[in-house]
């Protein structure tokens, strides 16, 4: 039996998210009345920190800060930590994103606002590092300014909260307007905008600052600008996409399942976190774009994602989990990387090279010296290359990757979150009641019923 140093109170919680928290040297309080009372009766200001199980810099900033005993004494000693995760509570993580887009900020995850004994936002942001870099101030450095403040000129403190509180009640309250009429200038003005910003190259919109997020709901409005203007330009955008995201480093071509977002154009390196959401709407916008088109291509796709969540994200009761961790072992992305060796040990020579031609693994990687299973070039291409049919190229890979897979089921998976959240699970039964229909499969619908 593992024996912990340091117990806080997250120990009786049952999100998973507070669970891996509950042995930091943080003095955590869950979100409720107890933290906000200690507050009061302390004089302090409330650190909020909000995440999930399976976020990436989450764990980073844990085992960077929040793990550290001399900065958890300062933080406790001056504050009251509280943890929360948002996908137990997105009512609170709403009002804390809000309040920190009010002040400026990029949101995401974790988001950490310090906040005022009476509950009102002061300021915050994202991840804090151990030390300055890349134009943070260390998490250390904030701490200290923001108790000198609370001591020495506590009022802009409360002008600040007091303004930022102001701005989210205004925002939380509904216009008082009549009901616009109905048109379809909305649905006009954002085909004209994903028409500017598409990507050409690699599909996806190019608005987004830095990385690529699936758009599958973007691209589902765009078939039924296609459906109701025979526009052919909105139904090449999504095709565009959802060929490029299935064929990329976003979707695990060995196992199934889309990840969160790319963090390039190309789709090639994914934040590995796979979220039960983003598969549930990712074969909403297949499932649809084959309704149009007929390709099989977009039925495979649908199927193999599916047979992801039954065999990894479903419980024996039939339940879907949230989400799996991007990293395992304490590095993100390991479980999911090759090297070219590794590979030619498993398959042999013959079909070793058609696998590593085919899924893009090289000696010299594409991620950090291994590679990101993807696939650049077409079937036609790769099996022109070794002068077979794609036919025969695929019994050969199907093979492949069942050896391939026996070997990954053996290393150290990524976390699963196995939290059942009612919104995310009718996403994904609508998915699989959306497949049984349109590809006539009766497994799809017991799935869907048996839930």
């Amino acid at each position: 039996m593992t024996e912990h140093t340091y117990t806080n109170k997250l120990i009786h919680e049952k999100s998973p998210y507070l669970f891996q928290h509950a042995h930091n040297p943080v003095d955590w309080y869950p979100w409720g009345s107890e933290a906000f009372e200690k507050a009061k009766d302390e004089d302090k200001m409330l650190f909020v920190s909000i995440g999930y199980a399976t976020c990436h810099w989450c764990h980073v900033m844990e085992r960077e800060s929040f793990e550290d005993p001399d900065l958890a004494d300062y933080l406790n000693s001056h504050f009251v930590p509280v943890k929360v995760d948002r996908e137990e509570r997105p009512d609170v993580d709403k009002i804390h994103m809000d309040a920190l887009h009010a002040i400026g900020q990029q949101g995401g995850w974790p988001l950490n606002m310090f906040v005022t004994p009476e509950g009102k936002p002061v300021t915050g942001g994202t991840y804090f590092p151990p030390r300055p870099m890349h134009g943070r101030r260390s998490f250390g450095e904030l701490l200290r300014t923001l108790v000198s403040v609370w001591e020495n000129e506590r009022d802009k403190i409360y002008s600040t909260a007091d303004q930022i509180t102001s701005h989210l009640q205004q925002k939380a309250v509904p216009a008082d307007k009549e009901h616009p009429e109905l048109t379809w200038e909305a649905e006009e003005q954002t085909a004209a905008h994903f028409s500017q910003t598409f990507d050409s190259q690699h599909g996806g919109f190019s608005h987004q600052p830095q990385n690529k997020f699936p758009p599958s709901m973007g691209l589902m409005l765009m078939l039924r600008h296609h459906h109701r203007t025979g526009n052919s330009h909105s139904l090449e955008m999504v095709e565009k996409t959802l060929q490029k995201m299935f064929a990329g480093g976003i979707y695990d071509q060995l196992g199934g399942g889309l990840s969160r977002y790319s963090t390039d154009y190309e789709w090639l390196v994914p934040h590995f976190e796979k979220m039960l959401y983003d598969n549930a709407l990712f074969v909403w916008a297949l499932t649809e774009t084959f309704q149009i088109t007929k390709n099989p291509l977009y039925e495979t796709a649908v199927r193999d994602v599916l047979a992801y969540i039954k065999q990894i994200m479903t419980s024996a009761e039939g339940a879907f989990y949230s989400a799996e961790d991007a990293d395992s072992e304490g590095v993100e992305g390991k479980f999911y990387l090759w090297s070219k060796a590794e590979v030619m040990e498993i398959l042999g020579n013959e079909s070793g090279e058609l696998a590593c031609a085919y899924w893009d693994i090289t000696e010299q990687g594409n991620f950090e010296g291994n590679s990101i299973p993807n696939r650049p070039r077409s079937d036609h291409e790769v099996a022109e290359q070794f002068r077979i049919t794609a036919e025969e190229m695929h019994q050969q890979l199907r093979t492949a990757r069942q050896k391939l897979m026996a070997v990954r089921s053996r290393r150290i998976r990524p976390l699963l979150d196995n939290k059942v959240l009612t919104s995310w699970n009718g996403l994904m039964i609508s998915a699989f009641s959306r497949a049984a229909r349109v590809f006539d499969d009766q497994d799809f619908e017991k799935t869907a019923v048996d839930w």
